[in-house]
C-alpha cells in the first residue's frame, strides 16, 4: 500500500510520440512501464519507473496546453537521474538516439553527463563518487 503522506515530486514528460518515448526509456534507462492509460487517436499516458523512481510520460494534448519541448531549443527543465549505472545508461541512451550535450566526466565528487533525449527532454545522468 502506498503511503500518501510522503511528499514526492514526479515529472510528467510530454512528448510527441508516447509509444516511442516509452520504448526509449525502457531500452535506454531500463525503465519499467507500471501502468498505461490509452487515450483517443492512439495516444497514451504512462507511469514509468527507473529503480523505484516514478515519472509520467504522455502524448501532447494541445487542447489542454500540454506540448512537448521544441526539439530545436533547450528545455527549461533538467531531469537529474542519479544511478550507480550512470556511464552505462548514458552510453546506451546515446546509441538509441539521444544527443550528447556534455560527455560523462568527473566533477569533484560526482560522475555526470548531460544529454537531450529524442523527445527534447534534458537529462543529467550521474552518481556520487
Amino acid at each position: 500500500m502506498q503511503d500518501y503522506h510522503i511528499t514526492t515530486v514526479k515529472p510528467f514528460l510530454t512528448v510527441n510520440n508516447g509509444e516511442k518515448a516509452v520504448e526509449f526509456y525502457i531500452s535506454a534507462f531500463g525503465a519499467i512501464e507500471k501502468k498505461r492509460f490509452e487515450m483517443p487517436d492512439k495516444k497514451l499516458s504512462s507511469i514509468i519507473e527507473i529503480d523505484k523512481a516514478e515519472f509520467y510520460v504522455g502524448d501532447e494534448e494541445p487542447n489542454n496546453g500540454n506540448l512537448s519541448p521544441d526539439e530545436n531549443s533547450s528545455s527549461p527543465v533538467r531531469i537529474i537521474l542519479q544511478t550507480k549505472n550512470a556511464d552505462e545508461l548514458f552510453e546506451r541512451a546515446l546509441r538509441l538516439g539521444a544527443t550528447q550535450i556534455c560527455p560523462m566526466t568527473t566533477e569533484d565528487d560526482w560522475r555526470i553527463g548531460k544529454l537531450k533525449d529524442p523527445f527534447g527532454h534534458i537529462w543529467e545522468i550521474g552518481c556520487p563518487l
